[in-house]
């Protein structure tokens, strides 16, 4: 089946202005130096905007390209370190633009504790115009993160029958807002969720993914028929159901690196979902190509953001290719018994940011 593609409507020469105006929000300014990331796949209008941008802000600015292009279907992938002097380089940078997920890989981590920020570009232009963090998102994002931090358990319910519970506080909230603005901070030009590693075995109950739920890593689909799974001490220890259940465990058997290895049924980030500019159905008016559903996929105001595999980013020691990323619709999320998402809906205002018209 064909994926019905649109033609973008964002007209090319707006770019520059769009990479300024995020770079703004990042605090960018004369005397900086901001290090860009590429790889054989990134798009040169996004290189030329940014250094158009650049030009008129007055910083610094150059491009460091590697010779690949890391895939949508692995994490962890170390594009930086392997070649002499490309770790050092961006040890020194105030700010990395990359156009690649690092996420989960060792470099990262490094830079961002030498305070660094890092602002990852992986989306079309369309959706960096429309998914641009809005006024308001920092701070509901913020927040949200207050709250999360300081919460000890978590209770997701859904009337499909998700029934998950689990406990947090062994790993550090992350938030993304859409901007990288202060030190040692990552964040994605489209997103605004918030999320944490559950502690070690502390996921247990069950979780059924329903048709319009998103299958955002390692695919990029609705979900067609439920998947049933049960959750025992942070693993998936039973995958039930027809088509999505049969991909599911079969892309995380995969993922396995021997009989015994049970890292890719891990648990592992949960969170939400809270920029007004994303959309659930997104797929449904794009098409299903990644590059249209990265950012606005996983950040629809209200989703349950449930994924499996790799814990490496806050700090565990899991680091597998078989990850799995779905946004669920429709879930309640009690904090402490305190519900913030109701039947997929934010219900504590202070979350709640309006959308702006683009």
């Amino acid at each position: 089946m064909q994926s019905a593609v649109r033609t973008p409507l964002v007209n090319p020469g707006k770019l520059t202005y769009l990479f300024r105006k995020q770079f703004e929000l990042c605090k960018v300014g004369p005397g900086q130096t901001v290090a860009v990331v590429s790889d054989l796949g990134t798009r040169p209008e996004y290189i030329q905007a940014a250094f158009a941008a650049a030009e008129e802000m007055g910083f610094d600015i150059y491009e460091m390209r590697v010779n690949m292009i890391p895939g949508w279907t692995k994490v962890g992938v170390p594009t930086i370190g392997q070649c002499k002097g490309t770790l050092e380089a961006l040890m020194v940078a105030d700010m990395i633009l990359i156009f690649h997920i690092p996420l989960f890989a060792a470099w990262l981590k490094k830079v961002m504790n030498n305070g660094v920020r890092v602002q990852m570009v992986i989306d079309s232009p369309d959706d960096l115009l429309n998914l641009q963090s809005p006024p308001g998102l920092k701070d509901a994002i913020m927040y949200a993160h207050e709250v999360y931090e300081k919460t000890q358990h978590v209770h997701v319910t859904s009337k499909a029958g998700t029934d998950l519970r689990y406990s947090r506080g062994e790993y550090p909230v992350m938030s993304q807002y859409g901007f990288a603005d202060e030190p040692g901070h990552f964040d994605h030009w489209g997103v605004g969720l918030i999320h944490t590693f559950p502690n070690e075995g502390s996921a247990n109950g069950r979780v059924v993914i329903m048709p319009g739920d998103i299958i955002i890593l390692p695919y990029c689909r609705y979900v067609q028929d439920p998947i049933h799974m049960e959750i025992e001490n942070g693993h998936v220890t039973k995958i039930e159901g027809g088509l999505d259940a049969m991909l599911m465990r079969d892309w995380l058997d995969e993922g396995k690196t021997g009989p015994e290895d049970m890292d890719p049924f891990a648990v592992s980030h949960l969170g939400w979902g809270m920029n007004p500019q994303c959309r659930w159905d997104n797929i449904a008016l794009n098409g299903d190509v990644p590059e249209h559903n990265r950012a606005g996929a996983r950040s629809f105001p209200g989703n349950f953001l449930f994924s499996t595999g790799p814990n490496s980013q806050g700090g565990g020691k899991r680091t597998t290719r078989g990850h799995y990323d779905v946004p669920m619709r429709h879930c309640t999320i009690a904090l402490d018994g305190k519900v913030v998402v109701d039947a997929g809906r934010l219900v504590d205002p202070k979350m709640i940011v309006p959308r702006v018209q683009r």
